[in-house]
């Protein structure tokens, strides 16, 4: 569904809009439809946990070198098995956190992989987004590790050494490009004019890491990273990540929900462990899906996992144990139905 979908309204017979709007129509209606922001509906509350209605369903992902891509693909599937092809989802190349959350409420996604930041900062109407965003959460997902490596040539040591650098930033609109600002700044260099920020997507940034035309870079995703795996594989010698650890403090006074954690050596086969910032995915879908609709598709993922796990293993970290731990985003009611049958812990 494109952006100029219409949040909310009484569907027309086809002879009378044609068939291109009345297939639009049974989307939305297999998704439980989706509410205008200023005609107050509430989500339905889940009754059955099934869909009888067909439809198909974009997933926003990331860039295809990422793991949110690989598991989007992952989760398509498991939602096609779930429901016995009654929902057709697909995985769609995003640059991420950003950009879904803004398409996801334009209707342009039914499903959005995110940073838990950004979205906290969505549902709280702060920073990018300059007021609050009708979400809610499915689940906890993994956490992203905040992954930065510089040339070894470059004389980048910390995140300070940088000043006057090539570094890449991430995608525009990205989770990594949020993160990298606030790292920047909390290292006390201006991201607009300090460093030469190249906004490029994963896969041009390993390849500028590799050609030189590129000093340093920020990633935020899970363990591993195809592309970075590619990168320390390709010019081990080249490359090292860099402990960002002494920023947190200063994240931490934007958001709580940062952590400290540890890219362990075995993941890219590095001298040692890495100390980092660690952030939690979330999945999300608008705030008024129908609640059946929300129950499924949080059921396929927990019902898939070993699906998604062998897609990547950065999906070994999603667990019913925390999947409730989403706040500041509220979690759907359909997905709390899900996670009271599956047993998941408050």
């Amino acid at each position: 569904m494109g952006n100029n979908a219409s949040a909310s309204f009484t569907t027309p017979t086809a002879a009378k809009l044609g068939v291109a709007l009345g297939a639009m129509v049974l989307v939305l209606a297999g998704c439980g439809g989706q509410r205008s922001a200023d005609n107050g509906a509430a989500a339905s509350e889940p009754t059955s946990c099934e869909v009888t209605t067909d439809a198909r369903l974009s997933i926003a992902t990331g860039n295809t070198t990422g793991v949110y891509y690989t598991l989007g693909g992952a989760y398509a599937e498991a939602i096609s098995q779930q429901t016995d092809g009654k929902l057709k989802a697909t995985a769609a190349e995003t640059s991420a956190s950003l950009q879904n959350i803004q398409q996801l409420v334009a209707g342009t996604h039914q499903i959005a992989f995110s940073l838990a930041d950004t979205a906290a900062d969505a549902v709280n109407g702060t920073a990018s987004f300059t007021e609050k965003q009708p979400i809610a959460a499915l689940t906890r997902l993994y956490p992203n590790y905040t992954q930065v490596i510089a040339r070894t040539d470059a004389g980048i040591n910390t995140i300070a050494d940088m000043r006057g650098k090539r570094v890449s930033t991430g995608a525009p609109n990205s989770g990594t490009e949020v993160i990298a600002n606030r790292m920047l700044e909390a290292a006390g260099l201006n991201p607009a004019g300090d460093v030469a920020a190249q906004r490029t997507e994963l896969g041009k940034t390993v390849e500028g890491m590799k050609d030189g035309s590129i000093d340093a870079m920020f990633w935020s995703g899970g363990l591993p990273t195809s592309g970075i795996t590619d990168l320390f594989v390709s010019r081990r010698d080249q490359v090292k990540f860099i402990d960002v650890t002494d920023t947190l403090p200063k994240l931490q006074e934007i958001n709580s929900i940062y952590e400290q954690g540890v890219i362990p050596a075995s993941t890219y086969q590095t001298p040692a462990d890495v100390p980092t910032v660690v952030v939690p995915n979330l999945l999300l879908v608008k705030d008024d899906m129908d609640g059946n609709t929300a129950c499924v598709l949080t059921k396929a993922l927990f019902e898939h996992k070993d699906d998604l796990v062998k897609a990547n293993k950065a999906a070994d970290n999603i667990a019913l144990d925390t999947a409730r731990e989403t706040s500041p985003v509220p979690l759907h009611p359909g997905a709390q139905k899900a996670l009271d049958e599956l047993g998941a812990t408050n």
